[in-house]
């Protein structure tokens, strides 16, 4: 039965998420060595490598027809021949992990033909656990969530990096709206699917291994979420970009999309 299939692909998805959190807290604010990736892609920590690893070898074990992708394994084509792939980031937000921030996170999920089927996003240091699955809604610690509901664009909290609200990107330059910020892409994904913010965005192009939990997680909270110019979002494309996000409830995100240029 799929919704069956789907609930131990969630269960996977959460016991791995929790295990690679395990994992971080030992290294958390314990100076684990750190490199720089090159040509701007930024650092990576042994930790990063060591929950990669964990998360690679347990979970293609559980499903060793699945593809697989991640922001520390390197890439191949043999996941664009695969139906159902894993794309995961071992640490999102590795720079705030590095600085002795709390708001990394660790993001799981399972592709299905291009769209997200099951979710994870956990934040080991802040206890937070966000589910999602596809026809069964979104969670976090067990409890349902939704976003805020809210209808107007004016104040809306939207999250997303001081260079996204610059006035040239915007007809009629930058919307009135409360700006803010966390590290963890999948994090701002997921606290827009929480209701703690309106929308959030990146208008820059983006790692699918940032996005495709917290979308499905978005998705099936009740919001909106679209790349810049308003298109659905796919994924395990042989180039792992996305051309920007932006998600929201359903009013403020299509507000937002109308209005970049």
């Amino acid at each position: 039965m799929p919704g069956a299939d789907l609930t131990a692909d969630l269960a996977l998805l959460r016991d791995a998420a929790l295990a690679a959190g395990q994992i971080a807290r030992r290294h958390f604010g314990n100076g684990p060595e750190t490199w720089d990736k090159g040509d701007g892609q930024g650092p990576v920590t042994e930790a990063d490598l060591e929950i990669d690893a964990m998360l690679k070898t347990d979970l293609c074990a559980a499903r060793p027809d699945h593809g697989w992708m991640s922001e520390e394994t390197a890439d191949g084509p043999d996941r664009l021949s695969r139906d159902k792939v894993f794309i995961i980031d071992p640490i999102d937000g590795t720079r705030a992990f590095i600085d002795g921030s709390k708001s990394f996170s660790h993001s799981l999920a399972i592709v299905e033909s291009g769209t997200p089927v099951a979710a994870a996003i956990h934040l080991p240091m802040l206890d937070l656990t966000y589910l999602a699955a596809r026809g069964q809604g979104a969670t976090l610690n067990g409890l349902p969530i939704a976003p805020t509901g809210r209808d107007d664009l004016k104040d809306a909290t939207v999250l997303g990096a001081k260079s996204n609200f610059a006035d040239e990107r915007w007809k009629g330059g930058c919307p009135p709206v409360q700006r803010t910020f966390r590290s963890s892409l999948a994090y701002r994904l997921a606290l827009v699917a929480e209701g703690r913010f309106d929308a959030m965005i990146t208008l820059r192009m983006a790692w699918e291994w940032d996005i495709a939990a917290g979308a499905l997680i978005v998705s099936e909270a009740g919001g909106r979420i679209a790349n810049r110019w308003g298109e659905a979002l796919l994924f395990n494309n042989p180039h792992p970009q996305l051309d920007g996000v932006v998600a929201g409830t359903p009013v403020v995100a299509d507000a937002l999309l109308h209005r970049i240029v």
